[in-house]
């Protein structure tokens, strides 16, 4: 199986694919050595479309997944379906590492808030080849580490910044993880999410607006000048960019990094 060495923020990786010959671009799936061999045959190619909710909290976890491509959101949901969304998870990560910590159920709901694709493989066959995988569960308890950190610090800042901040901070973690300049959202979505109401976060896109980050369109939101939207975003963003700086996560830079954004 031919690899190419490719460079996420100095963490070396190959580049693999998955039993149809599919490139699999999953960074901790390609940080692994042979392990891979090992897991390929079992995993499942899947598309994952928006909305699709990858597993439930409090809910026994049937596979893990592997993204490729998209962003999946961790979200609290409470008994009367108001939710706030506390972590992201793209292509840097796993969706549904707690199995591989030991920890059957997972403790948010993981949703699929950028559509994409990626790979899966069923708990069952998973637990049975864990004990030959030591690498990947290395990397995985490492990444589940760093995740909680995300959580933490997403939890507070929901608790104790604007909803301009907020709003910044999302948009500029979103297009760490997702290459494509357009993301796929509602304002209704967009506001659970940050645990906001939807003329809320109407306001606050209007404000960015104004100050000349972002250019609002029907359908679309456009980033006009990315580093004045990471001042403008507070602490929680660059605390949170340094915890990803161990993922592997690429990171959007430059001044006036311009693309569209799906609203």
């Amino acid at each position: 199986m031919a690899t190419n060495a490719l460079q996420f923020n100095g963490l070396q990786t190959d580049v693999r694919t998955d039993v149809t010959g599919k490139p699999t671009r999953n960074v901790l799936l390609s940080s692994i050595p042979d392990e891979y061999r090992v897991l390929r045959p079992l995993l499942e190619p899947v598309n994952l479309p928006r909305y699709l909710i990858l597993n439930d909290a409090g809910e026994e976890i049937e596979f893990v997944y592997f993204l490729n491509q998209g962003m999946t959101s961790l979200v609290v949901v409470t008994h009367d379906g108001e939710s706030v969304e506390v972590g992201v998870v793209g292509r840097e990560g796993v969706v549904g590492v707690s199995v591989i910590a030991g920890v059957n159920r997972g403790a948010f709901r993981g949703i699929m808030q950028i559509p994409g694709e990626g790979v899966r493989i069923s708990v069952d066959q998973l637990k049975e080849i864990l004990p030959s995988i030591p690498e990947l569960q290395r990397r995985a308890h490492h990444f589940v580490l760093l995740q909680s950190l995300q959580v933490g610090q997403v939890a507070a800042c929901n608790r104790l910044h604007e909803v301009d901040q907020r709003l910044a901070r999302w948009l500029l973690m979103c297009q760490d993880r997702v290459e494509s300049p357009v993301l796929p959202l509602t304002h209704e979505f967009l506001a659970q999410m940050l645990g906001a109401g939807r003329p809320t976060v109407s306001l606050a896109c209007a404000r960015l607006e104004s100050a000349g980050m972002i250019e609002n369109r029907r359908g679309t939101l456009q980033v006009i000048d990315r580093k004045q939207l990471e001042n403008t975003a507070c602490e929680c963003y660059h605390v949170i960019k340094n915890f990803n700086g161990g993922l592997g996560l690429r990171q959007v830079g430059g001044t006036s990094a311009s693309s569209s954004v799906r609203v």
